[in-house]
């Protein structure tokens, strides 16, 4: 059945061939059919169409791309967030809190709560989503946690190089041969990509970059979680490896912009990480003045972000990290579907898929001058109302 969204105020088409960055039409109408962009243009100019929807001067844009998420879990981590909150530092140990948690839950009850996050993102405009494991540690946690992410998306990453179990302890190379190993053949037919928290306190350089090898080997595509606690040699790693998106890119060097612009790799920043931690916010304005591309994503987890709101992280983007409205509506949506190599997603041009997001506001610019307002009226994914 084809849909035609009609007296748009302003439609955010992210097109890549007009002369602002997000494409911006005014008084605009949309034709979806066949889960597909079919038309976009003047209102009088529109085709017939099965149903009519009035947009009654409201913003429509794209759906936004979650390039970073962990929704399998069990637990939370509210006390931790407590004890932070108080004055404690933030430190990558308390992963073992939900890795207990996780493991001890049944498949059923973590597909109940990635079902339960996923629809919190999708009423929040989210239509696209990477989930990643990382929680389970084991061979059989790991493969059940990514078999459970792929009822979700296609866009599932093995994470099993999250932190070294308990149970390693003492052996980061024993554990690191288990990852490339029986861990990563059995979690691989999963998975679209492999992912590695190269920080102090998580994993070094080589066995990073071991990791990543031995995912590529057998097909998965890379990203690193990156200098995030602190400086560190992970961005210019996944520079050096011309990784499609390196995320978090807290604590960067010149060195490291550099390498970012010259890979062309993505860097996806995760304010909620630093709104729930009190790090200092990652630098956008100076990525972007560098001309790195940027993506916005929630880092969706129980210790460091359990937000999964990215019209909250856009307003976070603009308010403290020196992004206009406008870039950061870009970043988590175009930007996303670059960090997640997609062309399918991130615009509302003619043959894109039908993510669309209808908003209770005449432009973007409300989800930064509005923040914490529920804004999203109506969503599309690929082209089917929620």
């Amino acid at each position: 059945m084809s849909v035609l969204i009609t007296n748009i105020g302003e439609l955010v088409t992210n097109d890549p061939e007009a002369d602002d960055l997000l494409g911006v039409r005014s008084d605009a109408a949309l034709v979806i059919d066949d889960g597909r962009v079919a038309w976009v243009g003047a209102p009088a100019d529109a085709p017939a169409a099965d149903e009519v929807v009035d947009a009654d001067g409201r913003a429509v844009l794209p759906g936004f791309v979650d390039s970073h998420s962990h929704l399998v879990f069990a637990g939370d981590r509210a006390e931790e967030f407590r004890a932070r909150m108080a004055g404690e530092r933030y430190a990558a140990g308390g992963i073992r809190t939900t890795v207990a948690a996780t493991r001890a839950a049944t498949d059923a009850e973590l597909a109940d709560g990635v079902g339960r996050l996923v629809a919190e993102m999708r009423r929040q405009g989210t239509t696209s989503v990477e989930i990643k494991s990382g929680y389970g540690l084991t061979v059989a946690d790991e493969a059940r946690s990514l078999a459970v992410a792929a009822r979700f998306t296609d866009d599932t990453t093995f994470l099993g190089a999250h932190v070294v179990p308990p149970e390693y302890d003492g052996d980061p190379t024993g554990y690191v041969e288990l990852v490339t190993g029986p861990m990563l053949a059995a979690a691989a037919p999963h998975a679209r990509w492999i992912d590695v928290f190269c920080e102090t306190g998580a994993f070094d350089e080589d066995q990073a970059r071991a990791v990543l090898a031995a995912g590529a080997a057998v097909g998965l595509r890379g990203r690193l979680h990156a200098n995030q606690l602190g400086p560190g040699p992970g961005v210019q790693l996944a520079a050096e490896l011309g990784l499609t998106a390196v995320d978090h890119c807290t604590y960067l060097t010149d060195q490291d912009v550099h390498a970012l612009r010259e890979s062309g790799t993505v860097a996806t920043l995760l304010p909620g990480v630093e709104f729930s931690t009190r790090q200092p916010y990652p630098d956008a304005r100076g990525l972007l003045d560098a001309g790195v591309r940027v993506a916005l994503a929630s880092d969706c987890n129980p210790g460091s972000s359990y937000t999964s709101s990215i019209p909250f992280c856009i307003a976070l983007a603009v308010r403290e990290m020196g992004m206009t409205p406008a870039e950061a509506v870009h970043a988590a949506t175009a930007g996303g579907a670059a960090a997640l190599g997609r062309a399918d997603v991130g615009a509302l041009v003619q043959g894109r898929r039908a993510d669309v997001v209808l908003l209770e506001a005449p432009s973007h610019l409300h989800l930064a001058y509005r923040p914490g307002v529920p804004l999203v009226r109506q969503v599309w994914v690929a082209g089917e109302p929620l």
